[in-house]
């Protein structure tokens, strides 16, 4: 069994540290007061089968919650008054400073909990323990100073959680979508310099990975670009690729048609050279929080404004996929997959059937996921069901990074308006907590859900106000050189807060173990699935009343928790106990997902979840589980053009994985061990994370750095849907 130390290093649990402790109490009360030595090798010995029970890495707080509630149960209330005296002047002297010790293990790479918080994120690497570090910072100057005494305690109790605390001392957003179009086309200052209209696609690319390198550095979520905004420089290279044929062959007097012929041969070679400068520059470029820019790729033929462009993006299109298909070297040249760019492929009427014009393409798209787990899929029929503006038009658009959408905007002069927009935070309340608190009674659940939903608004406007006064100056590639707004030098940002031109997002997360626990049945169950739905328009009825109170676009996201999957779990756990089919796991389920160890076939799973993916405005994916499906390429497409008739977003998840050590090209497994879970190569048994590749979807992007104990307990029970 294992312990995380207060500094989030991991040890080995030690029981004999437990008899001390309560030794130390007990020798401080009277000798009618004190436990005998049976007893307090008693509490030792229930205390460590409650943690043995838990089946995870426990805290020290857990721990010594474990033994304060033996000592009260053996009635030794002196002994306990003691042993809580002390926990609570430890933990006075430890308030003074905050941040030393949880910077000193970052340094030291053994804090397992940061470790394992961000599977993009290696905390090995000086650029990312330099995120870390002034992260703690930033969360301590928050915790303090910046927010308010309530929100806190509920954040660190698990009632709800104020994502990205680590960066909200500085005046800094979560996702967007960058206007690549306008700084392409306009011109862009990138570090003082000015970047002119490119004169070729590949110079477009490269500069696009400048953009997204700079934006990355400057929100902490995620961005997208569209490679439409690219198309149009596929004819400007046509064009001289053509002007420097004739010229070559000026002497030899060809044909039009031959000249047509060897120029777009060569900006064939082109549009290559520019993909992979964008996939490549992606997975290499470290941004200024240490990781790989969380980039969003949107390929949709339906954006093309004439068909001269379209069979251009097309080109791009069929030219991104090849070479996710074919993936990227590791350090032993071993073609791997890779995290990043995230690909998105809309499913439209041109592409999404046999003989369609494009079909070609949608089935090259099925070959990337059976191989590299993306391109992810919208369906245009559906977004345009779904994404309705105020004049009544559809609307098809990418999300900003894995999975958070505007919502629909019409500007001043009546046009809808998607790129340069954006997303203000996003503070997520724990659905199964909400639940636990009102002991199962109906009434007195949906009591405690206002309240909670209270709480949440106000964190949310805490991430508001924060943002508002901040000056274009803060971000000059955001708000002043056309990523989000042409802003002036020292105008400040407040106009983009308001009117619905940015968002800002109410997460939730547990709706299963919610519903489980009010009604005894899964939400899937017809009879419990009414009581998921109401929940579901609650949210958005009180987003609807937030707005309207405001000004301010609040809009209801199904949260891609990571880590926080198992902090909620531990404080689910630690408030209310184990409790079958609830609390029993070491994570809690995403959003409105049908639990992961649920029986259910891949087409039943995406109808159901597609009626609480269109309640979810703010943001939703849903997903479906899949074997490797290289050989079975026509399933793919069966999955695929069900996605394009009945949901919105949705991805399938396959395994993409390596042994650096033997060389298998398999699954690597998830195997417990002594009460914690590996991953171990199942043909040579390596354990060494360091040696292998491991690829898997856990909320909206791929994972390449693995995840804490919660997250893996959740990817080891996941059941095939197909």
């Amino acid at each position: 069994m294992k312990i995380i130390k207060r500094n989030g290093a991991e040890v080995g649990f030690d029981v004999e540290k437990i008899v001390n402790a309560v030794r130390k109490a007990n020798n401080e009360v009277s000798e009618d007061n004190r436990l005998s030595e049976a007893q307090i090798k008693l509490i030792a010995e229930k205390v460590t089968a409650l943690v043995g029970d838990l089946n995870r890495a426990v805290n020290v707080e857990e721990v010594q919650d474990f033994v304060e509630n033996q000592i009260m149960d053996q009635k030794a209330f002196a002994v306990a008054r003691k042993y809580i005296t002390y926990r609570y002047t430890r933990a006075l002297i430890r308030r003074s400073n905050t941040t030393d010790g949880q910077i000193l293990s970052l340094i030291e790479c053994n804090n397992e909990e940061v470790k394992q918080e961000n599977s993009n994120k290696n905390p090995t690497v000086n650029s990312v323990q330099r995120d870390y570090m002034a992260g703690e910072v930033s969360k301590d100057i928050t915790r303090r100073i910046l927010l308010p005494r309530d929100i806190v305690e509920a954040h660190d109790e698990g009632i709800i959680h104020f994502h990205d605390a680590d960066y909200f001392a500085q005046h800094m957003h979560n996702c967007d979508l960058v206007n690549l179009e306008d700084m392409l086309q306009n011109g862009t200052v990138i570090s003082g310099t000015f970047i002119e209209k490119p004169h070729s696609f590949s110079t477009a690319c490269n500069i696009a990975t400048q953009i997204i390198a700079q934006v990355a550095s400057n929100q902490y979520g995620g961005q997208s670009i569209s490679l439409t905004h690219l198309a149009p420089f596929v004819d400007v290279s046509r064009q001289k690729i053509r002007a420097e044929v004739r010229e070559e062959l000026a002497d030899v007097g060809v044909m039009e048609d031959t000249v047509n012929r060897i120029a777009e041969k060569r900006l064939r070679a082109e549009i290559k050279k520019g993909i992979q400068t964008i996939q490549y520059q992606v997975v290499t470029l470290l941004t200024t929080n240490g990781q790989a820019p969380f980039v969003t790729v949107f390929m949709y033929l339906g954006e093309a404004r004439n068909e001269r462009e379209r069979a251009d993006l097309a080109m791009i299109i069929e030219e991104t996929l090849n070479q996710r298909i074919e993936g990227v070297k590791n350090e032993s040249g071993v073609w791997v997959t890779p995290a990043f760019p995230k690909l998105i492929y809309v499913l439209e009427e041109d592409n999404v059937r046999e003989g369609s014009r494009y079909w070609y393409l949608t089935e090259l798209a099925a070959k990337c996921t059976a191989k590299r787990m993306v391109p992810d899929y919208i369906s245009e029929k559906k977004m345009l069901e779904f994404k309705v503006d105020k004049n009544g038009e559809g609307h098809c658009y990418t999300c900003m990074g894995c999975r958070s959408f505007l919502t629909p905007y019409v500007d001043e002069q009546g046009k809808p308006k998607y790129y340069g927009r954006f997303n203000q935070g996003v503070v997520t309340i724990n659905l199964p907590d909400v639940a636990l608190s009102s002991g199962g009674d109906m009434e007195k659940f949906w009591q405690i859900f206002d309240e909670r939903l209270e709480l949440c608004h106000r964190a949310l406007m805490e991430r508001h106000n924060r943002l508002k006064g901040t000056l274009s100056d803060a971000a000059p590639i955001l708000w002043q050189y056309g990523a989000l707004a042409r802003l002036k030098k020292g105008e400040p940002i407040d106009k983009l807060l308001y009117g619905g031109y940015s968002t800002i997002s109410l997460g939730y997360a547990g709706l299963y173990e919610c519903v489980k626990y009010m009604t005894g049945k899964t939400h899937t169950d017809p009879s419990a699935k009414p009581f998921a739905l109401s929940v579901m328009q609650h949210m958005n009825d009180k987003c609807k009343e937030w707005k309207k109170m405001h000004n301010i676009d609040f809009s209801l996201y199904g949260t891609p928790l990571e880590s926080t999957t198992y902090k909620f779990a531990k404080a689910l756990q630690k408030r209310f106990g184990i409790i079958e089919g609830v609390t029993d796991k070491n994570y809690i389920t995403n959003s409105y997902h049908v639990h992961v160890t649920e029986h259910i076939d891949a087409f039943t799973k995406l109808k159901f979840e597609s009626e609480f993916q269109q309640l979810s405005p703010g943001g939703a994916i849903s997903y479906v589980e899949v074997p490797n499906m290289q050989d079975n390429i026509p399933a793919v497409l069966s999955v695929m053009q069900y996605i394009y008739e009945n949901i919105m977003y949705a991805e399938l998840n396959t395994k993409s994985d390596y042994c650096q050590v033997c060389g298998y090209d398999g699954e690597i497994q998830i195997v417990e061990d002594g009460g914690k879970l590996y991953w171990e190569c199942p043909h040579c048994h390596n354990r060494d994370q360091s040696k292998m590749n491991v690829a898997r979807r856990t909320c909206g992007y791929i994972g390449t750095q693995y995840w804490n104990q919660g997250r893996t307990q959740e990817i080891k029970d996941r059941v095939l849907h197909l």
